[in-house]
């Protein structure tokens, strides 16, 4: 299946391999090069090389053959393991780290991490996706359960189906909003004008982000977001809804935005009941310290 998207006049002289990684989430620079040195990118139809500048009205054409890997070889990546017990970890995830393993990423990812730290995770997502309940986006850092046996893992699940699972999130969104709490209600779906981002529309599943409003600044506001439900880029997707998008997003934000590495969001709590012997259990990381480093900025600004 291939997609296609017609350049932008901000868009113009910028080269091909660049524009295309920014475009498309969790694919690197040199990932999106050797799609075009193996042809799998094309722009007005014909192939082109890497350096090549694009130019406003150009239409980029790109299809990635799904090739996966028989195995996920173990990785020696270091680990903040916040919690672990014979039934489950919760880890917290730094920026820039995928969950699993997919096209583009087959090594480097929090799978490849915790195949070498443990021996023993479930087996419900299949090979590429063992022990993972949930996941967050590549850019956005914090709290993750992980199931080490599949019976752990379909009680987490259907503590996440079964809306049971808490979840808040640190974020930092562009403009100021002027409730201290609202609530979000908009279901989610695959954006009918560019499938590789999340919009809000009307054949889209349930989605709902209640949010706290913690300080405003001149141009920013800091909040706290709790999940309702769990759609991909839910909290990304619904502040661009309300025209409050997260600060150094690429794919939902402005251009001129904070100096972050990716989106202002950090999974902050997490709160779940035990599979094995119900104890409630309750976790807080605070953000990366980019994320705190820019809020002192904000603070001083204003």
């Amino acid at each position: 299946m291939s997609e296609q998207k017609q350049v932008l006049e901000e868009d113009s002289s910028k080269r091909i391999d660049k524009w295309l990684s920014d475009h498309l989430e969790d694919v690197s620079r040199a990932q999106v090069q050797q799609w075009i040195r193996e042809h799998h990118v094309s722009v007005n139809s014909k192939h082109v090389k890497s350096n090549y500048k694009i130019q406003a009205g150009d239409i980029v054409e790109w299809s990635i053959p799904e090739v996966k890997p028989a195995t996920i070889e173990k990785e020696n990546i270091p680990l903040s393991i916040i919690y672990e017990d014979e039934d489950l970890l919760v880890v917290n995830k730094p920026v820039g780290m995928v969950v699993h393993p997919s096209a583009g990423h087959y090594s480097g990812t929090l799978v490849n991490a915790l195949l070498y730290h443990c021996n023993d995770l479930s087996g419900i997502n299949g090979v590429e996706r063992p022990g993972i309940v949930h996941r967050i986006d590549k850019d956005t850092s914090g709290l993750l359960m992980v199931a080490k046996n599949d019976k752990a893992h379909q009680h987490l699940a259907e503590q996440l189906q079964d809306k049971e699972v808490e979840r808040t999130y640190e974020a930092i969104a562009h403009g100021v909003i002027p409730h201290d709490h609202g609530t979000i209600d908009a279901p989610i779906g695959r954006d009918p004008k560019e499938r590789q981002r999340m919009a809000v529309t009307q054949e889209g599943k349930e989605a709902v982000t209640h949010f706290t409003v913690e300080k405003r600044f001149a141009d920013f506001t800091h909040l706290t977001c709790k999940l309702e439900t769990g759609r991909t880029h839910q909290i990304r997707v619904h502040m661009r809804y309300i025209e409050h998008p997260l600060a150094g997003d690429p794919k939902y934000g402005p251009r001129k935005t904070l100096p972050l590495p990716g989106q202002a969001l950090h999974a902050k709590t997490l709160t779940f009941t035990h599979p094995a012997n119900g104890e409630k259990l309750h976790f807080t990381v605070q953000p990366p310290e980019h994320f705190q480093d820019c809020l002192r900025q904000l603070e001083e600004a204003y």
